[in-house]
């Protein structure tokens, strides 16, 4: 064997050292701006032909990402001028006409048809006034939009626009004379042309001047000849709305009905206030803010226009099966009124293509009901199609509130949707004439979302069907059967669909890799073609990111909990372990995809393997993937089984992973911050040392939308509120706590970490601390806040948990 020189051999250890010295990490190096991290694509959508795509990225590292677009055969993106963007994107988000061949959209306020084989766009209107949500009607002989309140219509044959409804405000309001769009609401200031000479030489002076004033004087001017060819059969009808706000106004496919609601806004909500102290002026500011759980909300009632017979209907909810029905909780509550009136609800309408059927997608105001029912619009009535309810909440993916609802028609009769009926939520058809029921999937995982296929032979659906961390898109027969997988990459996906749904494009991604674009044939077999390589950067890259190991824990009632653990290197295990708590509440973090949310915590827990700590992130009861159970698990009491799933596993890693009980710290932000409060608050034993980061520390405080689906409402059930708030229990602090906020959080107020220290303060804890942040919101954004609150959580952990 030839010996090396001794010259060499040092060359050779110099350079593996200077190798290893840059892939260490450090809390500044790993806080600071993403752009370390490399350029990932996001916000892709498809031109309105399917021949190109469009994304933002910043593979140059500038300042913004820029829009670039690709061809559907992936070659090299190229930046796409500002407004070439802006009007592709309004493309995008356009209606085709029933052959295909049309395009209506909105751009900048106005609306446009673009003729899909030439290319070329018309602009339909040109006013100061914004006109939104085109669409086609009347067997695409309409093309109808929404003004104001009302909506117009833009006859294709005629040429010629004229007001479908006619909502007026006021209780004096009078009807608006016919062809001149009453309730209309111009934008902007008038220009007068009357008025004496020096009036007049003013007026004019203006427009010469002013290039916007001329601008928005013309465009009144076109307006106004473009509103002189109106055309109406009759008088129109003036609906008097009063103070109410007109909502989700929708015609019918023929133009004979509109279903419309109208709101009744609460009266006496009192909104909160956020001050903001580091300002330009020098001065404290007030930021506006939201209400508070429990207020007052408004109620909406609903009606169905008949434009053919000139007359409007109440839709009545008293038929709406269970609309009065209790909830379980009240019998904690003898004495509390029972109730006597129906709850309010909210309607979205969906109606076939044809326009002989319609379903109401009907939401209860205390979110424990959601029923789909056939509106028969000629005489205002319902009938049930399907009825969920949830004593919990209803939620799921495609079904709750927040996360959209997949609702439609297969065809002239059967209408589909999703359901938590079986516990997960899957895919649903509903034959209006034979009122039968199937379920087109089935099993122990989630649909998570569904497209139905322009043909109607397909299904198009992304599921968690192979583990509840990996997901896949599928496509299956409309009327059951295998579902075939089209993606096959370890992963997680975001998917859009082209135009003529042929291609796909999908934002992947893996534990250890960010997000990059491909796109694909939609077909099963097809091979995915990578648009971008520019999600790692080199010195990213260097750094031996760890592919975490994805597996289950016991829970002490059986059910098992996903976790992934960060293991340290062979020798360097210290006993001490750190357990991060996502936030969110209802969202998954241990799953085989990069976090989008939580990338920083990923990269910090790396940085506490490294140093010796164990550490654990699971999905606690209530975490998204996992079905209804796990979803509804944390009902009436937040900090009970989520925080018995956290105890859980950290009597796992003492029992398998031979840590010290004593030396286990927690950390984690919003509903993180929350569970870190209750575990040092009420297991103190057990959690040696947490932090606590913009925390809700009295749930009476948040806001309503998402707390009442949890906890109802704090007058209605305080047993809730008392159990759920960790300001309650601060009592029981036995370890050290950090607690970091940022003073300008419009989502977790600063106050409430404010109480929980004058709290602490009367208890006389002296185990804690406060970092504030002054310029951060609640998702922190300064290199520099980053970096100062890792550093201290670092600390914590370092002088706590270790030896």
């Amino acid at each position: 064997m030839k010996k090396i020189p001794s010259s060499l051999t040092l060359l050779v250890v110099g350079i593996l050292a200077a190798g290893s010295a840059k892939a260490q990490l450090s809390v500044e190096k790993i806080m600071r701006d993403p752009k370390w991290i490399g350029s990932q694509p996001s916000g892709e959508f498809w031109s309105s032909d399917g021949k190109q795509l469009y994304f933002d990225w910043n593979p140059t590292a500038d300042a913004d990402d820029s829009l670039y677009g690709t061809p559907i055969n992936g070659i090299k993106p190229v930046k796409v001028p500002y407004i070439e963007g802006e009007q592709r994107f309004a493309e995008s988000r356009g209606v085709l006409n029933h052959a295909r061949s049309e395009l209506v959209y909105e751009f900048e306020g106005d609306i446009f048809l673009k003729d899909l084989k030439t290319g070329r766009s018309r602009q339909l209107t040109h006013t100061e006034e914004r006109e939104s949500n085109p669409h086609f009607a009347h067997g695409d002989a309409w093309i109808v939009y929404g003004s104001g309140d009302n909506l117009f219509a833009w006859d294709r044959s005629e040429g010629t626009v004229f007001q479908l409804t006619n909502f007026v405000h006021g209780e004096n309001a009078p009807a608006a004379p016919a062809g001149r769009g009453g309730g209309f609401r111009r934008g902007g200031n008038t220009t007068e042309t009357g008025g004496n000479p020096q009036e007049q030489w003013l007026n004019r002076e203006q427009l010469d001047l002013m290039e916007v004033v001329k601008e928005r004087h013309d465009k009144r001017e076109a307006r106004t000849a473009y509103l002189k060819t109106e055309r109406y059969t009759d008088t129109l009808k003036a609906i008097n709305v009063g103070d109410k706000r007109v909502t989700g106004v929708v015609l019918s496919p023929d133009g004979r009905y509109i279903v419309y609601g109208l709101n009744e806004a609460a009266t006496g909500v009192k909104s909160t206030v956020v001050p903001n102290y580091v300002t330009e002026s020098g001065f404290t500011t007030d930021i506006p803010g939201r209400a508070k759980v429990g207020e007052a909300q408004g109620h909406s009632t609903w009606f169905v226009y008949d434009r053919q017979r000139d007359s409007v209907m109440e839709i009545k909810t008293d038929s709406i099966p269970g609309i009065t029905d209790e909830p379980d909780y009240v019998k904690d509550y003898p004495n509390r009124p029972r109730r006597s009136r129906p709850r309010p609800v909210s309607m979205n309408f969906e109606w076939n293509e044809e326009g002989t059927r319609v379903v109401a997608d009907i939401r209860a105001q205390d979110f424990k009901d959601r029923w789909i029912m056939e509106l028969d619009p000629g005489r205002g009535v319902l009938k049930p199609v399907d009825r969920q309810r949830d004593e919990a909440w209803v939620g799921g993916p495609g079904i709750g509130w927040f996360n959209g609802a997949g609702l439609g028609f297969v065809n002239a009769h059967t209408c589909y949707f999703e359901s938590e009926a079986t516990g997960y939520a899957h895919l649903y058809v509903y034959d209006m004439d034979t009122h039968t029921r199937t379920a087109l999937t089935s099993g122990n995982y989630e649909v998570q979302q569904v497209v139905l296929g322009l043909d109607k032979k397909y299904f198009y659906l992304l599921t968690n069907e192979e583990h509840p961390g990996k997901q896949n898109w599928y496509r299956l027969p409309v009327g059951g059967g295998k579902a075939e997988k089209i993606t096959s990459m370890t992963g997680m996906y975001e998917v859009r669909l082209s135009p003529d749904q042929r291609w796909i494009a999908y934002r992947y991604s893996y534990i250890n890799k960010p997000w990059e674009l491909y796109v694909q044939e939609n077909a099963p077999g097809k091979a995915p073609i990578k648009v971008t390589d520019k999600a790692m950067t080199a010195e990213f890259s260097a750094y031996p990111w760890r592919d975490t190991r994805i597996f289950t824990i016991p829970a002490r009632d059986g059910k098992n909990i996903y976790a992934r653990i960060y293991d340290p290197a062979a020798g360097k295990k210290n006993g001490a372990a750190v357990i991060f708590v996502h936030g969110a509440g209802y969202l998954q973090n241990v799953d085989y995809g990069w976090s989008s949310s939580y990338f920083h915590e990923y990269m910090f827990n790396n940085l506490l393997a490294d140093l010796g700590y164990t550490v654990l992130d699971i999905d606690y009861r209530a975490s998204a993937g996992y079905g209804r159970d796990w979803r509804t698990g944390i009902y009436r009491h937040m900090g009970g089984k989520d925080l018995d799933d956290e105890v859980d596993a950290a009597r796992y890693l003492v029992r398998e992973q031979g840590i010290d009980s004593a030396r286990i710290g927690l950390y984690g932000g919003s509903y993180g911050g929350f569970m870190t409060l209750m575990a040092m608050f009420t297991a103190p034993r057990v959690f040696k040392a947490g932090a606590a980061l913009r925390s809700v520390t009295d749930w009476a405080h948040y806001n309503h939308g998402y707390t009442a689906a949890i906890l109802n409402e704090p007058f209605n059930d305080s047993l809730a509120y008392r159990r759920s708030s960790p300001i309650n229990f601060a009592s029981g602090l036995q370890g050290h706590l950090l607690i970091c906020h940022g003073m300008v959080d419009e989502n977790v107020h600063f106050q409430d970490d404010v109480r929980l220290v004058q709290r602490l303060i009367e208890l006389g804890k002296d185990n804690w601390e406060l970092a504030v942040y002054p310029m951060e919101d609640h998702g922190f954004v300064e290199p520099s806040s980053w970096t100062d609150e890792y550093k201290r959580i670092l600390k914590l952990f370092n002088a706590n948990l270790l030896p």
